[in-house]
């Protein structure tokens, strides 16, 4: 009987780890009902269309050359989005590129389902590629003991610097570093042409700081105060038409969508949405630095 090469064999091993942690690996229950409620799939503007949920935000962005998933949410979330894309007359498999705004379970649970599913390559910022890699696991705010492995791992195939270009097809990505809510956390802009117009288009990670990370004793993030100012600096210096980010509620997509209308670009355009979300989130960190700098007395 012939022997398989050594080269095959490693690959044929690999392929069955790969198989034997999707097979046996178990997200934590979901919580939030509207992380997973069905929402349909739209047209943004141009090449841009929502895909996720009702929630949780996943945009493709579609070219000649196929087409860049941005954020999955939860990973049961994932025959919803291919539902969605597949709606709007795309096909799953044509996923050439896929992104996301930062390592938190509820925007990449799904990556390396998807991965596997299209053969598709995941870019990540170099801060947050530990958390994707070990799934969750190396979150900050679980230093030094680590969450333990929250959704499946997924293998980073390129490493994003802040002002990396990402270009598919004729669409051209700028990635912007704007860290604070996670250590890579990412924003992403881009031009889209429709109706002889220029969109600016920008998908925001807003700083949102989470419920029980403290800025001043925040062993995992040494650097997490100075971290959080510079990004509400640069992002209250950016100019964005369209303003669409990592949850729904962020943009107020269900103020501004209605199934019943016709497709509209302009709905979606919201300079001032976007500049009032920077000085929530300005506010917000600036409000819990006072406090936890004039301690528990002040609570």
């Amino acid at each position: 009987m012939l022997k398989k090469p050594a080269a095959a064999v490693s690959i044929l091993a690999l392929l069955g780890v790969a198989a034997i942690t999707a097979q046996t690996f178990k997200e934590p229950p979901v919580t939030n009902e509207a992380w997973t409620r069905p929402f349909p799939g739209l047209r943004i503007v141009g090449n841009v269309y929502y895909v996720g949920t009702y929630d949780l935000s996943s945009y493709l962005i579609t070219t000649d050359q196929g087409h860049m998933l941005i954020n999955t949410g939860v990973g049961s979330s994932v025959p919803m989005i291919r539902s969605n894309i597949e709606s709007l007359g795309f096909r799953f498999a044509d996923i050439k590129l896929l992104l996301a705004t930062h390592g938190h379970w509820d925007h990449v649970g799904g990556m390396a389902a998807i991965k596997r599913l299209t053969g598709a390559r995941m870019l990540m910022h170099e801060a947050d590629v530990p958390v994707l890699e070990d799934g969750g696991n190396s979150d900050f705010r679980f230093f030094p003991k680590g969450r333990g492995t929250v959704y499946e791992p997924v293998k980073i195939d390129q490493r994003l610097k802040d002002g990396d270009k990402v270009r598919l097809g004729s669409t051209e990505l700028t990635a912007h570093h704007h860290p604070g809510h996670t250590k890579g956390a990412t924003s992403f802009t881009f031009t889209v042409r429709e109706g002889g117009r220029d969109y600016r288009v920008g998908i925001i990670n807003t700083a949102g700081i989470n419920e029980g990370v403290q800025l001043l004793k925040s062993p995992g993030y040494p650097t997490i105060v100075e971290d959080y100012a510079r990004t509400v600096a640069r992002q209250k210096q950016m100019t964005i038409d369209v303003f669409l980010s990592s949850h729904a509620g962020q943009f107020r997509l269900h103020e501004k969508y209605k199934p019943e209308d016709a497709y509209n670009p302009s709905r979606f355009v919201d300079p001032e949405g976007f500049r009032a979300a920077v000085e929530r989130t300005e506010k917000n960190y600036l409000e819990q630095l006072q406090k936890e700098r004039q301690g528990p007395s002040s609570r």
